[in-house]
């Protein structure tokens, strides 16, 4: 998968990735490898950073396609394949696991039983190849390059002329590996084993390949881009186990501390991270530290961790998933009943506006997803909404992410709002200094979803050109509860109605209240209110001229179930109970197409509410 691109909107993973890289392609610190001669070619400024998540979406900015070799990032791979063939208890008995200290190529043996201290150095690294199982050297080869291309998911190749390097002088690695045959850890000629590592070590990947070999990993060894098992999952926490304490050699304890995720280096200039059901890193740039670890892939690594808050001590909340529901102004509607040709636009324009209601907790690899997707259906919204009522906690850097997207969408005509910002003051707050300090950093946020929806609603029936202003009705025949209606019983009904008037606040029925009328609104708006057990106000539908309520008053009577209020100066015509029941003696027909109409109205509601319910559960 490439980058999360949508209507030429670029994700602000992205664009802080290309900072980042930004940021330190001015580093010049360290100094590329020497002592193999062929990676002293290496170009200094080389440098790409690749991010890949467990879904499988890879960012990436830089020289992320430039070749190099793996060098020691191959020992972990290497010996999780010894596990698989020789099994735990075999492997433990030639390689320990304790941290050394010392630095990668240093020539050590636990004193109390002989064995190399761990997998990561050279002398555990040299043991675990000469676990691999095969019939013959070029077997052990061949799988141990099979095994890294599952990882990479793609097939990669030796490269020989390091290769040649390598043997050539490696005459410190001749020593280690002697030293492990005169202590029996090498059972066989130690020039094979030796020559397969060095092999191993020649193997060429890209700077992406590391980013989806540590995927694979924080996926529980399946390769999120081609869905291929690469070890048993229960080997995985082996190998993350003594990446986390050995992997950085003796920089491992500073750089849990810092960087908090398990994580390999290679003298090529290679690091790769991951963190364990999220996503893995990759960095590449050739210039080293006095340990062996690339300059610049240590700092990239730093700076993701602390940004994004990736350290592995700051897990995010267990949720099902971030996305709580999702969907657009077609499905699902604000609780204002709209006209039948407002209703008409809002099928066919709705899905310019889409909402997402979230849940959990909104970190780095939370965010991203939804950021992603926002991303990816952009090219067709107008506006997109981030519902915020489920949501228990944002971390800084989600927060700083969703800002960076509202800057996004703006910088391209659209708007991106919140709703339900005040459960949540630590995000409001850096919200309102946002604004306060950037004037291109507007950020519309609504208490609730409902008005959000209307907002939206009410900005595309402007767009296309609706008149939204609520008409006044002339007479009783323009009504849609008279649809249809003949001309002579339209005018019995005009004389058998009352005329009422409301001013803006009025209540026009109290719930508990005899239900004894209809009402036809014929001017205004007004809304339909319940009051929560917290005594705030909950909108259940806003109504216009042309719409009636109080049809419970001719159905079945009893008593009022909700209030209903006047938003703005109102005229409606009220016809009583009583004399909707005189009409069956009197006017039949009449009172057939009232109840008719009523059906209609009502079944279009039911509709809507079948539609939203099933928006919901897709």
């Amino acid at each position: 998968m490439g980058n999360a691109k949508g209507d030429g909107l670029v994700s602000p993973i992205q664009d802080y990735l290309e900072n980042l890289h930004s940021k330190y392609a001015q580093l010049q610190a360290g100094d590329v490898a020497s002592y193999i001669p062929e990676l002293a070619t290496a170009n200094p400024d080389w440098f790409g950073i690749c991010v890949a998540t467990t879904d499988g979406q890879v960012y990436e900015v830089g020289d992320t396609r430039q070749p190099f070799t793996i060098q020691s990032i191959s020992k972990p791979f290497v010996y999780g394949l010894a596990l698989e063939d020789r099994g735990r208890e075999a492997v433990l008995k030639a390689i320990g696991v304790e941290p050394t200290g010392d630095a990668f190529n240093s020539i050590s043996l636990a004193p109390e039983t002989g064995c190399p201290l761990n997998p990561m150095i050279n002398a555990g690294a040299i043991a675990a190849t000469s676990l691999v199982a095969g019939r013959s050297y070029e077997d052990k080869l061949k799988r141990i390059l099979s095994v890294i291309s599952l990882y990479a998911g793609r097939q990669l190749t030796i490269d020989h002329v390091v290769y040649e390097s390598e043997r050539t002088t490696g005459h410190r690695n001749r020593a280690i590996g002697h030293m492990l045959r005169n202590f029996d850890i090498l059972t066989e000629d130690p020039e094979l084993a030796l020559d397969i590592y060095f092999q191993q070590c020649s193997i060429c990947v890209d700077c992406r390949d590391l980013s989806v070999i540590a995927a694979s990993l924080a996926n529980g060894g399946v390769n999120p881009v081609t869905g291929e098992r690469t070890v048993r999952p229960e080997l995985v926490e082996n190998i993350l186990s003594v990446m986390a304490t050995c992997g950085m050699y003796n920089y491992a304890g500073e750089w849990m501390y810092r960087v908090g995720m398990p994580a390999k280096s290679g003298v090529a200039g290679g690091i790769l991270a991951v963190l364990p059901g999220q996503l893995g890193i990759g960095v590449f740039s050739p210039p080293l530290d006095a340990r062996g670890n690339s300059v610049r892939g240590g700092k990239v690594c730093e700076e993701l961790s602390h940004d994004l808050n990736l350290h592995f001590l700051h897990p995010p909340r267990s949720a099902v998933s971030v996305v709580c529901s999702r969907y657009n102004l077609a499905a699902i509607r604000s609780k204002r009943r709209r006209t039948a040709s407002e209703g008409q636009l809002l099928d066919t324009q709705g899905h310019r506006v889409k909402v997402y209601e979230l849940q959990g907790d909104l970190r780095f690899s939370a965010v991203e997803v939804i950021v992603r997707e926002i991303i990816k259906a952009s090219e067709a919204l107008i506006v997109a909404i981030i519902d915020l009522k489920r949501v228990l906690y944002i971390d800084p850097a989600a927060s700083r992410i969703l800002l960076k997207l509202v800057r996004t969408f703006a910088a391209h005509g659209k708007q991106l709002f919140f709703t339900h910002v005040q459960s949540h003051p630590k995000f409001r707050r850096f919200l309102e200094e946002a604004m306060s300090f950037d004037e291109d950093a507007k950020v519309i946020t609504f208490p609730e979803l409902d008005p959000a929806l209307e907002w939206c609603e009410t900005q595309l029936i402007v767009k296309y050109g609706l008149e939204h202003e609520s008409p006044r009705l002339a007479s009783l025949s323009e009504h849609q509860l008279c649809k249809g209606l003949k001309e002579a019983d339209v005018a019995y009904l005009e004389r058998l109605v009352e005329r009422e008037r409301f001013n803006s606040g009025d209540l026009i029925i109290r719930k508990g209240e005899a239900a004894d009328k209809l009402y036809f609104l014929m001017r205004g708006e007004v809304s339909v209110l319940i009051y929560l057990p917290n005594g705030q106000p909950k909108r259940l539908s806003t109504l216009s001229a042309g719409m009636g309520f109080g049809e419970l008053a001719v159905v079945d009577g009893g008593v009022r179930s909700a209030n209903v209020r006047a938003d703005r100066p109102v005229e409606c015509c009220t016809l009583t109970k009583e004399a909707f029941e005189h009409l069956e003696k009197t006017h039949v027909e009449l009172k057939i197409g009232l109840l008719q109409n009523l059906l209609r109205t009502t079944a279009q509601i039911a509709g809507r509410l079948t539609q939203e319910v099933m928006a919901l559960e897709e």
